[in-house]
């Protein structure tokens, strides 16, 4: 094949892009510096997932920051002629949204080159028909306009995953295997002892589509084809777009496979109406936003699918998608997949659960299968002892700033956690660390179901506690499994950490600050921090301010987000509600919210400070501002503060 067009290259330097953006071609070097780290939200920020369709042409790379400026401006890159796009390592974090890779396929791109990319967003640029690559060789090819083979996209890829590629996307795959025109690999892997991950995935894979009962003895790393779900489940940033290709390319009469099984949700967006900006609402975006959801009602009403939606005598939601799959439905040993990266939150219960993009989602609904290479476990061993002020936040922001994460050598591995800190934890601080792998780039996160785990599902669930332990059993990784790492972290050497502004992976510890940090905004909330135990925790920081007299601080506005309604009435039985009103706190219904700038506790002035207890916090991801991250407790006492502080409450 051949390609027509020019090359952009990504670079740190903002003029660098302009120049080419203006229309004269760059003569990179390797010593002309990369972007790393470029998320999805910076592909297109989370305002123009409103849209699902050829529009996105215009958008690609809207939100990209090159030094402190934003270079790229509406439809720069469809108007350039780009055919290839060239970036540094870790292109892709975050967000699974399918929009970005759409976006930039919709703008002309045809081929993705970067140093290392993750694992979603290289799944949806195959799935879409883009074709990626690792090999910054190919870059003189292309732009002489050289015949290259396919096989320079494929070298290294699974078989199934080197035939989406070449039938042009997954779709036109799907079809093919149903037809018996693709050929799905025979797995013939002896038995051998496997990890966790690998047990679940053995039990569910499946030979054939059309087949009723799924398992095979045995995996191992690499092994390819289609996994059974159990639970498949999305939101309205991507329920409208999988309904539009499924009515597009399925029927819209056709009905999709298993109803029972798929769950959708309305819980990014309830908010959006208090916080989108005046220019925003003259572009139409909260028309579009609204479209969004009402195009995902009307295909859960025709299809028979249930629908966590808006709460009906209040502004919020029943819940955001990741809590109320691990309050209400996941179970040990389930395999799971959603709309979105944060899914890996159930695997605090042992289920093997992640996310994927907007046309596996849609092919599910199709097979009830996803594909799957069966990837290799990373370790994570944290031992020693977990001191009254550090939380799971702690150690996930301690694991971030290692150089094995950082380098992206963890991208697309199951991240498994173990010892006996891990073993300490209760569920809903596990769910912090496995919610979290979405940012170490994990394929999923994973915790070994224990007596945690039947507690929980007595306590959460109703389930007789036989029960309950009986769906635990079995789900253990066996002790002579290899694994491709093993991270060590000593708790008892730890302190709170606070993550700066840009990146998750940029931890340090609080006290190690160079400067004091004062804040404007505190944010409690999020999938990752609106749990039960969570509330605990900004319960345990606020009831001590008030017993000295304190309230948060003057100037500085703390949301706490509930992160479902069980969660709301738990406070309210714990007289946690009084407790954070009196003590100066603004409490928001259920939502994303300010996680994805749709809510309240998003900055708003790039001079603005916030430190939140969220998981992410890349460039525009939370609005302009600066962005810190930090645990439930640090939120909590910065917030009385005014300043960034841990929480030291046990010493007075």
């Amino acid at each position: 094949m051949r390609f027509e067009g020019r090359i952009l290259y990504l670079t740190e330097d903002p003029a660098l892009v302009k120049q080419q953006l203006d229309g004269e071609d760059l003569d990179w070097k390797p010593e002309v510096k990369l972007r790393d780290d470029i998320s999805t939200d910076e592909i297109t920020p989370a305002h123009i997932c409103f849209h699902y369709d050829e529009k996105l042409g215009e958008f690609p790379y809207l939100g990209l920051k090159c030094g402190s400026a934003f270079p790229v401006t509406r439809d720069a890159v469809r108007r350039g002629g780009f055919v290839a796009s060239v970036s540094g390592k870790r292109r892709g974090k975050g967000s699974s949204r399918e929009q970005s890779p759409y976006a930039e396929r919709c703008a002309g791109i045809r081929v993705v080159l970067a140093e290392n990319l993750e694992r979603i967003y290289k799944q949806n640029c195959q799935n879409l028909g883009l074709l990626t690559a690792t090999d910054l060789d190919l870059i003189p090819r292309i732009r002489s306009g050289q015949e290259i083979p396919l096989s320079a996209f494929t070298e290294g890829e699974d078989p199934i995953t080197a035939q989406i590629v070449a039938f042009g996307g997954l779709f036109n795959f799907n079809v093919a295997r149903l037809q018996g025109r693709a050929a799905v690999p025979l797995i013939t892997t002896p038995g051998r002892p496997m990890t966790l991950a690998e047990k679940i995935l053995a039990r569910h894979f499946v030979a054939h589509p059309a087949a009723e009962r799924a398992g095979l003895p045995a995996v191992q790393p690499g092994d390819s084809g289609f996994v059974r779900t159990d639970l498949r489940f999305s939101h309205e940033y991507v329920t409208p777009m999988a309904a539009i290709f499924f009515e597009k390319l399925v029927g819209a009469d056709e009905p999709v496979n298993d109803p029972a099984s798929i769950l959708f949700f309305r819980d990014h967006l309830t908010f959006l109406d208090d916080v989108m900006p005046p220019e925003r609402r003259a572009m139409g975006l909260i028309d579009l936003a609204r479209h969004l959801e009402e195009k995902q009602a009307e295909f859960a009403r025709r299809q028979g699918i249930r629908l966590h939606g808006e709460l009906a005598d209040r502004k919020g939601s029943e819940g955001i998608c990741h809590s109320l799959i691990l309050e209400r439905y996941a179970l040990p040993g389930q395999l799971i997949i959603g709309s979105d990266s944060h899914t890996p939150h159930s695997g605090a219960i042992g289920a093997m659960a992640f996310g994927v993009g907007t046309t596996d989602i849609f092919n599910s609904w199709i097979t009830r299968d996803v594909r799957i290479r069966v990837p290799e476990t990373v370790r994570v061993l944290i031992h020693g002892q977990l001191r009254g002020g550090l939380t799971a936040k702690d150690l996930i922001l301690a694991l971030l700033r290692t150089a094995y994460v950082r380098s992206g050598q963890a991208i697309g591995k199951v991240i498994e956690y173990a010892g006996e800190v891990v073993e300490s934890l209760d569920i809903d601080e596990r769910a912090t660390l496995t919610n979290m792998a979405a940012e170490v780039g994990g394929f999923t996160g994973i915790v070994a179901p224990d007596r945690k785990t039947s507690e929980f599902l007595v306590e959460r669930r109703g389930m007789h506690r036989a029960d309950a332990e009986r769906l635990c059993e079995g789900w253990a990784g066996d002790p002579a499994a290899p694994v491709d790492q093993v991270i060590e972290i000593n708790a008892s050497e730890l302190r709170p950490l606070v993550a700066l502004p840009g990146d998750p992976g940029q931890g340090v510890f609080i006290d190690e600050l160079d400067h004091p940090v004062g804040i404007e905004i505190a944010y409690g909330g999020s999938c990752t921090a609106g749990k039960k135990e969570d509330m605990d925790m900004y319960a345990r920081v606020l009831e001590h301010a008030l017993v000295h007299g304190r309230h948060v601080a003057p100037g500085v506005e703390f949301y706490i987000q509930f992160g479902s309604q069980d969660v709301r009435e738990y406070c309210e039985r714990k007289g946690y509600i009084d407790v954070f009103r009196r003590a100066g706190a603004r409490l928001i219904e259920p939502s994303c919210g300010a996680c994805i700038n749709a809510g309240p506790g998003a900055t708003v002035r790039n001079d603005q400070v916030a430190i939140s207890a969220q998981n992410r916090n890349f460039p525009g991801r939370s609005g302009p501002g600066q962005l810190y991250l930090a645990s439930p407790l640090t939120v909590a006492a910065s917030a009385i503060e005014g300043r960034i502080v841990a929480f030291e409450g046990e010493r007075d």
